[in-house]
Parts: structure tokens; C-alpha cells; sequence
């Protein structure tokens, strides 16, 4: 037997929990409406899993203060330079590395800032890795890696709100003095007991029973979104609704800045680009320069006065 194999079987019960029953879990649950699903038509199919994807966000509705609490003590955390760190195991740890990946591009941020790990490693994102979800150890062992500490945050996920390898890195994160929050989508869940703030997205039984990518996933890839947008957002990393900071990495994204420079301050395209030249690229400081009439030393000194928010340096300016 693999070490992952023995590890799985020292961590198969938890808090009096048998990890291995499943009974009872919502997401486990087989669905009323979708009783005959192999017996139905394409349409059939799909009809039903949109009529099941409507009850999402009306299940996400029920606990945005909560998903609020989550956003300010993130944002708390980015303010005093530390990480945002999701945790998961299949699904739900590829949407953690997916949210993650996305924030460089995004917002300008340096990767470090919002970190993505997955049972199994990056190996397991493209594949089944037996047995690594099962370990405790392995999720304590993932944080040590990167030196986890009381100054990030973790974010725990997992449909279930059992899986071993996110309580094991849920109760390391704890005991260094961490904020921990955790998404699932069953109620009473382990993972809940162990969080500061749980976020419990009830959307029923899946269209096909167990399949928690389906209705579970989109719950959480909806959470997600909403954690790092809202938190990007209060640091400064928007003017308006326009992505201030978007990295310029390829043609579409230098446009996209061109763009974002125009919409903003009402110059045409050669102004826009040519200010972004003389800011070091940065949409930011070309919107400040342009609107405050000021070189890009001074603009730079704006922002970093407005700790980085725009609409805030214009004030100072004026």
C-alpha cells in the first residue's frame, strides 16, 4: 500500500464522523425531478439541468453577508501583504487554482497573492490522483510548502465539507492563528465546524446523483468569484467598474488598457497609448496623468498617497 493509502486509512474518521458514509449528505442525494434522467431526450436533459442551475444563486443569495464577512477580512489580509490561499481536492480544487490563476492577468498582482492548491498537486489537475484527498497530512504538509502562516487566509473547499486533505490543512491553518473560512454545500458540515466563517451553499441533489461539478461546482465558482472580485475591488484594483491594473501581457490586453485609458479620461486611442508609455504602462497612473494634468513621478505619488485607488488620488489632487 501507497503512504497516501495508510494515511487515507488513519483519516477515515473525523470528529466521530464516519468519512466513509455518505448517507445523508444533500450532495449525495438523489434528485426527484431527475428520476428517470436516462430515459430523456437531450432537450429533456438540459432543461432540467437549467431548471436545477436557477436554484444557484438564489442559494448563494441567502448567505452573501457572510460571503461579505469572508471579502473584508480577505481584503484586511491583502492590505497587510498577506496571501489569499484556497485549499481543495478535485472539482473544487481546479476551481481554486482556476480563480487563482486568473487574479495576475486580472488585477497586475504578483502570483503569490492568491494561491491555488489542489489534493494531488498540479499533477491532479488534469488527473485522478487516488487516495491524496484522503490525507490529512498531505493538506498540512501542502501549506508548510509555502510557508503558510497567522498572516493569510485560507479558504477551504469542498462540496462534501468532509474531505480529510482540506480539514488537515484547515486545522494547520488554525493552529498558526490564521483566518480560516470554508464553501461547502452540505449543512453541519466538518468542515463548517472547524471555520471561522462558513459559507454553506444548499443547492439541492445533483441532476446526476453525486456529480458535484454540476450544480455544487457552479455554487462555488460563483463564491469564489465573489471573494476575489470584491476584495480586488476594495484594495484598489478598479476605477469605476474598468480593471485599472490589467496586466498588458498580449496585444488584446494592450488594447484593453487603450481602452480602459479612453473610457476613463475621454482622450482617443494615440493619446491613450502614448501616456501609457510615459506611465510605465500602468492604466492607473496614465488616468491619473491625464485627468490631473500630472507627469508620471507626480501621478505615482497620487496613487501612493490614495494607497492605490484611483478615485481617491483624484480627490487628493484636487
Amino acid at each position: 500500500m501507497t503512504m497516501v493509502g495508510v494515511r487515507a486509512q488513519n483519516t477515515m474518521k473525523l470528529k466521530g464522523v464516519n468519512m466513509l458514509n455518505l448517507n445523508g449528505f444533500t450532495t449525495e442525494s438523489r434528485n426527484e425531478n431527475t428520476m428517470e434522467l436516462d430515459q430523456m431526450s437531450s432537450l429533456e436533459i438540459v432543461s432540467a439541468m437549467n431548471n436545477e442551475d436557477k436554484k444557484v444563486p438564489e442559494a448563494i443569495e441567502k448567505i452573501l453577508p457572510d460571503i461579505a464577512r469572508v471579502v473584508d477580512k480577505v481584503t484586511e489580509t491583502f492590505e497587510n501583504n498577506g496571501r489569499l490561499v484556497y485549499v481543495g481536492a478535485g472539482t473544487s480544487g481546479r476551481l481554486g487554482v482556476l480563480d487563482a490563476s486568473e487574479c495576475p492577468p486580472t488585477y497586475g498582482v504578483d502570483p503569490s497573492m492568491v494561491v491555488g492548491l489542489i489534493a494531488g498537486g498540479d499533477y491532479a489537475l488534469r488527473h485522478a490522483v487516488e487516495g491524496a484527498e484522503d490525507s490529512r497530512e498531505l493538506g498540512r504538509e501542502d501549506l508548510e510548502k509555502i510557508n503558510f502562516s497567522k498572516n493569510d487566509v485560507l479558504v477551504g473547499i469542498a462540496a462534501s465539507g468532509r474531505t480529510p486533505y482540506v480539514l488537515g490543512a484547515m486545522e494547520y491553518a488554525k493552529n498558526q492563528g490564521a483566518f480560516v473560512a470554508s464553501i461547502s454545500c452540505n449543512a453541519n458540515s466538518a468542515m463548517s465546524q472547524a471555520a471561522d466563517i462558513a459559507l454553506e451553499v444548499i443547492v439541492g441533489p445533483e441532476v446526476l446523483t453525486g456529480s458535484s461539478r454540476l450544480k455544487a461546482g457552479s455554487a462555488q465558482k460563483m463564491v469564489l468569484n465573489m471573494i476575489t472580485t470584491a476584495s480586488m475591488v476594495r484594495i484598489g484594483k478598479a476605477y469605476q467598474n474598468l480593471m485599472i491594473d490589467v496586466m498588458q501581457s498580449n496585444e488584446k490586453l494592450e488594447r484593453r488598457a487603450e481602452n480602459i485609458v479612453m473610457e476613463s479620461t475621454g482622450v482617443d486611442r494615440q493619446e491613450a497609448r502614448e501616456t501609457l508609455n510615459k506611465a510605465d504602462n500602468s492604466c492607473k497612473v496614465a488616468v491619473v496623468m491625464i485627468l490631473t494634468g500630472s507627469t508620471s513621478q507626480e501621478a505615482k505619488e497620487l496613487l501612493n498617497e490614495a494607497k492605490g485607488h484611483v478615485a481617491q488620488a483624484l480627490k487628493i489632487k484636487k
